[in-house]
């Protein structure tokens, strides 16, 4: 049935309003791609970010004799026990226990760890890294181990913490980066923000004009006046550009403020893609935080025809990983708040993706991780780890290479080849990266079908890498 909405939003896109947005309540200027574009090539990226610095030595941890020896003798009371830790075959690697569901993705071949991954503005050795001042922007990125800002490297990417939008936002192109939770950096384009949906069983859509409170008919005259009102021709570009994303919002959460409000077991909901989440929910509901987040991605890469398009990429992220204190617990390593955290990643993912191979579409869609940093090889006084750089990262999905390991394992020693300290004191154990934030993200994007000229856009400062892709895709 066609409503005033979509007539309303036909009108202004033959008046050729073509930077139409939508606020999504505040959300910012979108632009949405036509409805049903190449739907047989769809393609997704998903970024789950951990927010506060992953602790990558304890995510992989080798499980070889003697670099195992070294990474126990270094952790300390942070540890895993080898018996604990489950193989990734064939790599001398072993995850986290914790991420115990991933296991079999690997096995399948569609999981790969890249290692030591992190803000770059140009290749750095050890002896590169000494020799380069501190304040030398040319040289190295700016501020190190400050959480706001690596996240602005990691979700700008180009080694640049002054860019205002984000690598997923400026590759999206039409489409909207779709996030979860608050709006950071990484899904920001010049002229338009991240869309920012709520969980399951929450509304989306403009206070007092969902579909039900319009059968009020007070609210139905409000929702007809405003409507009027944005469809007048205004007075200046401004303020046509804004009535253009009032009109563009309204349509976007007709279309879909029902699939995001849709709970588990719903006469709405999708049958398969519940069948596999239900083990992760408590009375209905998710007590997995990043569950509930993938669970609507799912959703909405199941019913893509909703939004249009070919190429889209989702944000989904997951706080808490900032573990100075009681990363592991008093009674064992294998316990405490980063098991916890990893627990959810873990099942959250594995679940995601199976749900996608039950609707037929997981062959569609990449996830991959990201954080601010890593941590210190070195455990602190209390049960923690501190700031570092360099960082374990991972891609998951149908269309990965996987099986493999992408990079190199540092030299976790404090003052080591891989470390960057300049003087005994700060010698805990922060890596320099061996592949750039950049290089990863090129690979993920050159899979999404993104051009030269779209990439060089994208990531302004890829030009200072030689090896791209880097081949998990």
């Amino acid at each position: 049935m066609t409503t005033p909405f979509d007539a309303r939003r036909r009108a202004l896109l033959r008046r050729g309003a073509g930077l139409l947005g939508a606020l999504g309540l505040g959300a910012g200027g979108l632009t949405l791609a036509p409805r049903g574009a190449r739907a047989g090539d769809y393609r997704a990226l998903v970024c789950v970010f951990l927010y506060g610095g992953n602790d990558g030595a304890n995510t992989l941890v080798p499980t070889e004799r003697d670099p195992y020896a070294l990474y126990a003798g270094l952790r300390g009371a942070l540890a895993l026990p080898p018996g604990s830790l489950v193989p990734l075959a064939g790599s001398g690697l072993g995850l986290h226990p914790s991420l115990a569901a991933l296991q079999p993705w690997w096995d399948a071949g569609r999981l790969a760890p890249v290692l030591n991954v992190g803000p770059l503005v140009k290749p750095l050795t050890q002896s590169t890294f000494m020799a380069a001042a501190p304040a030398d922007t040319t040289q190295l990125p700016e501020s190190l181990f400050s959480h706001p800002d690596q996240r602005v490297l990691w979700e700008a990417g180009g080694g640049n913490p002054r860019l205002r939008s984000g690598w997923g936002g400026r590759a999206a192109g039409s489409q909207p980066v779709i996030g979860f939770g608050n709006n950071p950096l990484f899904g920001q384009a010049e002229d338009r923000a991240t869309l920012v949906l709520p969980g399951p069983g929450e509304l989306f859509g403009g206070y007092g004009l969902q579909a039900e409170d319009a059968r009020w008919a007070p609210l139905a005259a409000r929702q007809q006046a405003l409507l009027a009102m944005y469809q007048d021709t205004q007075d200046n570009e401004l303020a046509q550009r804004f009535a253009a994303q009032q009109i563009e919002a309204f349509w976007l959460s007709s279309q879909l403020a029902g699939l995001v409000r849709t709970l588990p077991g719903e006469a709405a909901a999708f049958a398969l893609i519940d069948q596999v989440f239900a083990p992760l929910l408590s009375n209905g509901r998710f007590a997995n935080p990043l569950a509930a987040q993938l669970y609507q991605v799912a959703k909405l890469i199941h019913a893509r025809a909703t939004l249009g398009g070919d190429r889209q990429i989702f944000l989904t992220q997951l706080e808490g990983f900032d573990t100075h204190a009681n990363q592991v617990a008093r009674d064992g390593a294998t316990l405490g708040d980063h098991a916890q955290l990893l627990r959810w990643v873990g099942e959250a993912l594995a679940a995601f993706h199976a749900a996608l191979q039950a609707v037929g579409a997981g062959d569609t869609t990449v996830s991959f991780t990201q954080s601010e940093f890593g941590r210190t090889v070195l455990p602190n006084a209390s049960l923690g780890t501190d700031h570092g750089w360099g960082n374990h990262h991972w891609v998951m999905g149908g269309p990965v290479r996987g099986g493999q390991v992408y990079g190199r394992l540092p030299d976790p020693t404090p003052g080591g080849a891989d470390d960057a300290s300049r003087h005994e004191g700060e010698r805990h154990g922060r890596w320099i990266p061996q592949i750039a934030v950049d290089q990863y993200a090129a690979t993920l994007l050159n899979w999404l079908g993104v051009g030269d000229a779209a990439l060089a856009r994208a990531l302004p400062g890829l030009s200072g890498f030689g090896q791209r892709p880097l081949g998990f895709l």
